[in-house]
């Protein structure tokens, strides 16, 4: 199987850092096919890069280090890295301890593993206790590929979403990445980070600065708003620009920080239109589309529309064909927006 890796800090002020979050830009941006980056291997610069200017970074990993990118902080900062071995509940209890101590833990495995196998010593050490330990798992959703449905985690978000004092936050890309693990150090906290396994297209602008409970504009629609996170971020940048053509104005917001929601973009977004999609790599309960439509049914009432994996494990297979077997492709989501505009 694989590798290892760790981190911590004490309190500071909520997330305060200002920049483009939540603000609007008038132009669907085009992804940029030609510059592709997994998001776990910006996790692993970033690290690196938070490492060299913290002491108290520390990172922990469950035998994975090599996959989840840790390697690079264990190279680098030997003394500051522990592989826990196969034991990801050892690991969580570890890493609570060394922010009893001052520390700053990372905690990184696989997210089947991070929130499966220890969602009881999450809850019970971690967010209990409201300890300031970050979770960032790789290797999440469908887009694992050939490893199969035992490794597809498609109910992490739900899990860690569910808990009290649990930040969850899903990068769209590289950028975005590296921008949330600064963000995170420095804000105080329990926090589970969604990264992928695949190379992704860079979507968000190199201005962009990442603010918890913040979304990003790229555009907000008349007919249809998109609101998505992590790889169906540029998937659908990609169903906005076929729906253009076809004369239907859709919006698309980045919902990385799916808890806390940018509550006021999305009313904004449900107010500009009848109609919001929801598109993630993730199952539709209790997800991204739960967390969406929880908060609108409540504030504004609108047609919801959920397109995720539909109640059904995952199953081995090349990353752009299990994307398209499960409907998570541009082509669905224009399909499933001009059947509900049609009707």
């Amino acid at each position: 199987m694989g590798n290892k890796e760790q981190k911590t800090n004490p309190p500071s002020p909520p997330f305060t850092k200002g920049g483009s979050g939540g603000i609007t830009n008038s132009k669907l941006k085009t992804p940029n096919s030609e510059l592709k980056i997994a998001t776990r291997d910006a996790y692993g610069e970033a690290l690196l890069e938070l490492g060299k200017k913290r002491n108290d970074v520390v990172v922990l990993d469950a035998d994975l280090s090599c996959s989840t990118k840790t390697i690079k902080f264990a190279k680098l900062f030997p003394e500051r890295f522990f592989n826990m071995g196969v034991a990801e509940q050892d690991m969580i209890g570890t890493a609570s301890g060394l922010s009893l101590t001052g520390k700053l833990p990372f905690a990184s495995t696989f997210a089947v593993f991070e929130t499966g196998r220890a969602w009881d010593q999450i809850r019970q050490t971690i967010c209990y206790s409201n300890l300031n330990v970050k979770l960032v798992a790789t290797h999440s959703g469908i887009t694992v590929g050939e490893d199969g449905a035992s490794h597809q985690a498609l109910e992490d978000v739900a899990l860690m979403r569910v808990l009290a004092n649990m930040t969850v936050i899903v990068p769209a890309d590289g950028n975005e990445t590296k921008q949330v693990v600064h963000a995170i150090a420095d804000y105080y906290g329990p926090v589970y980070v969604r990264l992928g396994r695949s190379k992704v297209p860079s979507v968000m602008p190199d201005d962009y600065q990442f603010q918890r409970g913040k979304a990003y504009t790229f555009h907000t629609g008349k007919d249809v708003n998109i609101v998505a996170m992590g790889i169906m971020v540029s998937i659908a940048l990609d169903a906005a620009k076929i729906l253009k053509q076809d004369g239907i104005d859709a919006g698309v917001i980045n919902m990385s920080s799916v808890k806390p929601l940018d509550h006021e973009q999305l009313l904004n977004a449900a107010k500009a239109c009848g109609l919001i999609i929801t598109a993630e790599e993730h199952s539709i309960i209790g997800g991204l589309g739960s967390a969406v439509s929880e908060f609108l049914s409540e504030k504004h009432p609108v047609q919801i529309i959920r397109v995720g994996i539909r109640d059904v494990f995952g199953c081995s297979g090349k990353p752009e064909e299990l994307l398209k077997l499960y409907g998570l492709t541009a082509d669905n989501i224009v399909k499933t927006i001009k059947d509900a505009l049609n009707r």
